[in-house]
């Protein structure tokens, strides 16, 4: 996913639309640009940025507002940080676009900055499989996010080749309904896929916008779709390039992750252990050990 046009440099953004905090910092994260890393790990559950920030060599600034807690420091001498997002589209929608304004707008003149910097942003989450072959507690690394929520239909935005022929194929194999809003596809950096995604599965990723209904759970309100779960099980990719690749996984994060980031040129990958797999009806009986693991895994592989 890419732009089709971004805010001129030199333009000022009025008061309403960059809205920054008394002491300059942006709004919701509440963060400078001093106080971020080039690397940022993403998570949802607050309590995970103290188990990423735990192996910093250093921590030189942690804060918290609302459910957004930073910890930056550095590691093998790479300064990053840790971020907790709060869960769904609508949050990454926040945290991408005001780590975005954190590096390439400047805060006192209120402009796009003429030169541009790409931040590396990668989510470890957790997810439910939708392959029954995956076991929980394994790691699923997104080739793309397949999105059911709406984030990304209010961006200008245009799709590369490859993600409109995958998006199509997807559609017309789920016989797509008509009383739910038309998904978008982005995919997420090629290197840092691959690099994450070495000895894990990696396949789509569907990002809904809830827990229940939109992942077809049934408690006692009754979704209004059956069988998509069922299609996305089922399909496999025939597109040149993509052969074979399937939906693994449902979580609710990296869609917008990957197409803001696709927008406004940052690197993004997701990487989700796996606490239930949906087919099988299993749950982990220990997840909180895979997501050590899994934050072991991604900080050799990332921070070299």
């Amino acid at each position: 996913m890419r732009h089709i046009t971004l805010t001129e440099p030199g333009t000022v953004l009025p008061e309403s639309e960059l809205i920054l905090n008394p002491d300059g910092s942006v709004y919701h994260l509440a963060l400078q640009p001093d106080q971020i890393g080039d690397t940022v790990f993403v998570v949802g559950d607050p309590g995970r940025v103290a188990l990423i920030s735990k192996r910093f060599a250093r921590i030189e600034h942690q804060s918290q507002n609302r459910e957004f807690i930073a910890h930056t420091g550095t590691l093998r001498g790479r300064r990053i940080t840790a971020l907790a997002t709060g869960i769904g589209t609508d949050n990454l929608d926040i945290v991408i676009s005001e780590l975005d304004a954190l590096v390439n707008i400047d805060l006192k003149t209120r402009s796009p900055k003429r030169e541009q910097k790409a931040l590396n942003i990668i989510r470890m989450g957790t997810c439910g499989a939708l392959q029954e072959d995956i076991p929980v507690d394994t790691f699923i690394v997104s080739h793309s996010g397949l999105g059911l929520d709406n984030v990304l239909h209010y961006y200008a935005h245009e799709n590369e080749d490859s993600e409109h022929r995958l998006l199509h194929a997807i559609l017309g194999h789920v016989e797509w309904p008509d009383n739910l809003p038309i998904p978008y596809i982005a995919f997420g950096d090629e290197q840092l896929v691959r690099r994450l995604g070495e000895d894990n599965r990696v396949g789509i990723t569907a990002t809904s916008g809830g827990f229940y209904g939109p992942q077809g759970r049934q408690l006692r309100a009754v979704p209004s779709v059956d069988g998509i779960n069922d299609a996305f099980t089922s399909f496999r990719s025939e597109v040149d390039g993509l052969e074979g690749l399937c939906i693994t996984n449902y979580e609710m994060e990296t869609s917008a992750l990957y197409g803001l980031s696709g927008i406004l040129g940052h690197k993004a990958a997701t990487i989700c252990s796996v606490v239930a797999n949906r087919l099988r009806k299993e749950y982990s009986k220990n997840h909180h050990a895979a997501i050590e693991r899994m934050i072991n895994e991604v900080l050799e592989r990332i921070v070299m």
